[in-house]
């Protein structure tokens, strides 16, 4: 999937606006086919998801004279792997916003580009998902059922959360009960790195995190913002272990439905949603992190060296599981 080089200064205009404004979803023409775009975060443009979502909205808005797109957030059609099983089938959403390690779920490979301490940063994220790598995971997602039709990224890398107790050293993570998502690759990961791991759907961890079942959780600060989860948690550890790109993809089912034309659209809108997304992200991380300081979160710096050093045979061993060693090298030479 080839990098797009189409500016959007109007659209960046239009997004700042609607931010401002807090503008919802756009109403749609009655004779248009609605898609269903599901995500799990906030339906507001502080969550990576939801602002991806919504340029899409509006690129069909302002582009297409047959397809509008409405927009479900915050899991209302389901949780993250619910959407997926549905989207398989051909049901409930059309399309979805999610970081990529739900679909591990679906397709074994895809674990590659979740590794911990795999990416250098968004250049050799981008190049890489860009490039082969990203084509040939795409090509088998697309036998699980679904379209790819644009890698975007989640705003930040993801670190540990806790609710009380303060992570200043790996050792604090000891027995830990961390959220982390359904994906093997993620509890392997938080497991390898101490903390007991404790996978649960995204739409219960503030509860869970409210009530003690949950002593912390694992995610970037940008939805650690959004979803206002410094009203339960007052500690963030930025251990960096992932810096997950996310995907935006459709039913195999519901692209099969469409004419050439509408193909070409979505394409299209889908990779303007992610180039303003990719620009944002560095912006939006600190933007964050600065919001939850005044916030009163405390947030540490962690040596993470001995994770590091764990890492490497980590990526090995779960690359070759997954079939994926060959990928696992070209994103090493990409860096």
């Amino acid at each position: 999937m080839k990098p797009s080089t189409r500016r959007f200064p109007g659209m960046l205009a239009t997004l700042a606006c609607a931010a401002a404004l807090g503008i919802a979803p756009l109403a749609h023409a009655q004779a248009k086919k609605e898609l269903k775009i599901s995500h799990s975060a906030q339906g507001n443009l502080s969550s990576e998801h939801h602002m991806v979502a919504w340029v899409f909205a509006k690129y069909l808005a302002d582009h297409s004279d047959t397809l509008s797109a409405r927009i479900y957030p915050t899991s209302a059609l389901g949780d993250e792997r619910a959407v997926f099983e549905a989207m398989q089938l051909g049901a409930g959403a059309s399309c979805a916003v999610a970081g990529t390690a739900i679909l591990n779920n679906f397709s074994k490979r895809v674990g590659v580009i979740d590794l911990p301490f795999l990416w250098t940063g968004y250049d050799h994220m981008n190049r890489a998902l860009d490039g082969n790598v990203g084509d040939q995971i795409a090509a088998d997602l697309e036998k699980a059922g679904f379209k790819v039709l644009a890698w975007t990224t989640n705003w930040g890398a993801r670190n540990v959360v806790t609710a009380k107790k303060a992570i200043n050293k790996p050792e604090d993570l000891q027995g830990l009960k961390i959220r982390t998502i359904q994906s093997p690759v993620y509890v392997e990961t938080i497991n390898a790195m101490g903390a007991n791991a404790t996978p649960m759907s995204f739409g219960e961890v503030y509860t869970a995190m409210q009530t003690g079942v949950l002593d912390g959780f694992e995610h970037g600060s940008a939805v650690v913002m959004s979803n206002k989860f410094y009203e339960v948690a007052k500690n963030i550890a930025l251990t960096k272990h992932f810096l997950g790109p996310a995907v935006f993809a459709c039913s195999m089912s519901e692209w099969n439905q469409l004419t050439d034309e509408q193909k070409k659209v979505v394409l299209d809108g889908a990779r303007m949603a992610s180039d303003i997304n990719r620009a944002l992200a560095p912006v939006r991380d600190q933007q964050a992190l600065e919001f939850l300081r005044q916030k009163g979160m405390n947030i540490t710096e962690v040596d993470t060296t001995g994770f590091r050093q764990k890492a490497i045979p980590l990526q090995d061993k779960i690359a070759a599981d997954i079939g994926a060693t060959d990928l696992l090298a070209e994103i090493r030479a990409a860096q």
